[in-house]
């Protein structure tokens, strides 16, 4: 026999002779596979451990139902809760408790007691987690008898990981495509098992064709699945309804987790920019799309804000890189080698930040990323290397680790490194002046285009008349721009009016909204306006901790600050973080990071000894405020949400267990009706089924006028409405009861008229 007339036999075996019970067993690994996409919605604060003991108890659940009778309920959930128990204990790294032999009898008991109370400790959380999630498969296998159910299931799936993906830093587009497909399976497999089940005939004929019967569906459900997985390379023509509405009354929506996203556009031009660390800042502005694609994971003692490049010529349109001073001076980098750093810092106070950092992806960036400034190296993708890489370069000026490595276009995909952090002293930042110790470089960072309109430096000066000090005046400028100009990621370009070329100009005067590159670029030039030595700053803001680094396990529910004060523990920086920001030179102190952008708090390390507020600016230009200053409220959100959704996850649960109750207790209650009883409900029913159908029934009607009215309609059903209106009436109108053959006769009437309607 060739090959083709075999592979047609297997497949038509495959269909009819597996199992009895396909439709059930596919149902039930449906549900798990959405599960495990579904639950990508912790990405970031799930261990990856986690998923994985997740994924395999839910699998492995699927298993035993499989390979267990449906009949030995009890003894499938039993072993269930054993593989759960397994997988986590495997995936959870689970260590070996050494105990102490005791000799006596007495005493082995309390010891093996103690050993198997070690093992079982290591388990948290993650075994409340993994039996929470074969808790909900449990429910949802009971659950999903119908194919309004089913369609119930796939949409609430759908609908948290779109929410997740709208409110979170988090891309879920990709779970969203899986869940799409998943579900379009599901529903063909539901199509078919109901053929089967309700036509048979016309089942054997189908399953003598298995490739003609599988093909189409095949193919058919590979391009949608190809074209949901390629979704997010290109703009979405149809987006959520929230975001609809947001949008249409010129909003944002906003992310609950995480600083949002913001980004100097790698191409303005483009009408599908995505945020992320630009490499060409010479003409900013335009607009952005959030990508909420991970950059890198950082493990830290310390949350900073991760510098990278610098930039000094400003040019009216963006910045520039002037060759002639800037990067004058690149020292070589050794392993633990003191970096040279020279601005001077005897009068400021310092703190250590170790940094280990990861890299997500495969982008290559000119600079390596941390906390400013940088220190030491300590290594470069080898932890026990002696050497680091010859491409590694420190511009001292700059403070920018530089990596050059064209030849071989590489970047390292992990390094660690120490900064030597300046801790914020606002008291003794009043006392001092900000400028270089060399003029000629004091003049470098105060550098301004000739075609600087002069009504940008008006407003400086305005706004900084009432200080007193160099620092109060940044700390002004800085003020005045959090709390009067809107962030958004897609400024409207329809209020600019032509007049001026100039990209301050334009966003102090006539957008007066914009995402950070505005603000901080406003905020360097109307510095040097005034005589603040000020550069711009590009790299990325902190990024996101798990969960689990800021969530009380009990008790109330204290700020971020008050659980982790430091922000130690590992972030996950995404390219919805890139940012930029500026520094200002002071002298005893060097380099002063500040952020201008609206919803943005730089995280600095300050003394203990904290001044009065600043009085808020006045200017004497008419600006007209746009948006009060957007609180930083990350750590309530955080809070917030994860209590919220731990309060919805009950919440659901306890519903289904509601309707998995109720299910039996109205079964128990129908089996309780008498048989005329149980066929007048029945009638009830099919009545509701025919108005919802179309059917309606006169207000002076009687029921035999009714069915004598649809029944042209259904011509093949007039025997059958007819006898059971003749029951119903029986049932109803006489003292004699029906028998229990007579009322499933009866139901078996009811259920053929449904089909055919």
């Amino acid at each position: 026999m060739s090959l083709l007339p075999r592979l047609f036999t297997f497949c038509r075996t495959v269909i009819i002779t597996v199992t009895p019970n396909w439709y059930t067993k596919l149902s039930q690994l449906f549900i798990a596979l959405m599960l495990i996409h579904t639950i990508r919605i912790f990405e970031g604060f799930w261990w990856s451990e986690t998923f994985y003991a997740v994924s395999f108890t839910l699998l492995f659940a699927v298993a035993a139902d499989w390979l267990l009778p449906r009949s030995m309920r009890a003894l499938r959930i039993v072993v269930q809760l054993l593989l759960a128990v397994g997988a986590t204990a495997y995936f959870a790294d689970l260590k070996k408790v050494a105990s102490t032999t005791v000799p006596d009898q007495e005493n082995r008991l309390g010891d093996l007691f103690r050993t198997l109370w070690g093992y079982a400790e290591q388990l948290h959380p993650f075994i409340w987690i993994c039996g929470a999630l074969l808790v909900l498969y449990i429910l949802f296998d009971l659950w999903i008898t119908t194919r309004l159910r089913l369609f119930g299931f796939i949409s609430v799936n759908i609908l948290v990981l779109t929410i997740a993906d709208s409110f979170t830093p988090i891309w879920l587009w990709d779970e969203v495509a899986w869940i799409v497909f998943l579900g379009l399976l599901w529903l063909v497999a539901n199509h078919l098992h109901k053929l089967a089940s309700h036509h048979p005939n016309s089942w054997r004929e189908l399953t003598e064709y298995p490739l003609q019967l599988l093909m189409p569906i095949v193919i058919v459900l590979s391009v949608l699945m190809t074209a949901g997985i390629l979704m997010p390379t290109v703009s979405p023509i149809i987006q959520d309804p929230y975001t609809m509405w947001k949008e249409s009354k010129g909003e944002t929506v906003n992310v609950f987790l995480g600083d949002k996203g913001i980004a100097a556009p790698v191409d303005v031009s483009s009408s599908n920019t995505k945020s992320g660390y630009g490499r060409d800042d010479s003409e900013l502005g335009g607009g952005f799309d959030f990508d909420y694609s991970p950059v890198m994971t950082i493990t830290t003692n310390h949350r900073s804000y991760w510098r990278g490049e610098t930039k000094t010529e400003y040019t009216g349109a963006g910045w520039t890189v002037n060759d002639e001073t800037e990067r004058s001076r690149l020292a070589s980098v050794g392993k633990d080698w003191e970096l040279p750093l020279i601005e001077g810092r005897e009068k400021a106070e310092t703190m250590k930040v170790d940094q280990q950092v990861r890299m997500s992806n495969n982008n290559i960036y000119p600079v390596l990323f941390a906390a400013s400034p940088i220190t030491a190296v300590h290594w470069v993708d080898d932890p026990d290397a002696s050497v680091l890489p010859k491409s590694l370069k420190w511009a001292v000026n700059e403070q920018e680790l530089i990596w050059s490595d064209k030849p071989l276009r590489r970047y390292p995909q992990s390094y660690a490194v120490t900064s030597e952090v300046t801790i914020l002293d606002e008291e003794g930042l009043r006392k001092t002046e900000a400028e270089l110790p060399d003029p000629a470089e004091t003049k470098q960072y105060l550098q301004l285009p000739s075609s600087l309109p002069g009504r940008v430096r008006s407003l400086a000066v305005s706004l900084t008349a009432s200080a007193v000090n160099d620092y109060d005046k940044a700390k002004l400028i800085e003020t005045y721009l959090r709390q009067n100009f809107m962030y958004t990621n897609e400024p409207d370009k329809s209020r600019l009016t032509g007049d001026s070329k100039d990209f301050v100009d334009q966003f102090l005067f006539e957008l007066k909204e914009g995402y950070c590159d505005y603000f901080s670029t406003a905020m360097a030039v109307m510095s040097r306006s005034i005589g603040l030595p000020t550069r711009w700053v590009k790299g990325f803001a902190p990024g996101v901790l798990p969960v689990s680094e800021y969530v009380p396990s009990a008790g109330g529910i204290p700020s971020e600050a008050e659980l982790n004060p430091d922000g130690a523990g590992t972030y996950t920086v995404r390219n919805s973080d890139a940012h930029s920001w500026v520094e200002i030179y002071f002298d005893g102190y060097g380099w002063i990071p500040f952020e201008p952008t609206s919803g943005f708090t730089f995280p600095y390390s300050v003394t203990e000894v904290q001044q009065e507020a600043l009085p808020t600016p006045t200017a004497a230009v008419d600006t007209d405020p746009v948006q009060e200053e957007v609180t930083d409220s990350t750590g309530s959100n955080h809070s917030a949400i994860i209590w919220g959704s731990v309060s919805a996850a009950v919440l659901i649960v306890l519903v289904l267990v509601v309707v998995l109750l109720r299910t039996p207790w109205i079964r128990s209650r129908y089996r309780a009706y008498s048989g005329n009883d149980r066929i007048v409900w029945e009638t009830e029913k099919l009545l509701r089924l025919c108005r919802r159908k179309g059917y309606e029934r006169g207000e002076h009607e009687t029921l035999r006028e009714a069915i004598q009215r649809w029944s042209p309609s259904h011509k093949r059903l007039n025997n059958l409405f007819r006898e059971v209106l003749d029951e119903f009436e029986r049932a109803k109108y006489s003292s004699v009861q029906a028998t229990s053959s007579e009322t499933d006769r009866f139901i078996l009437k009811i259920k053929a008229i449904k089909e055919e309607l």
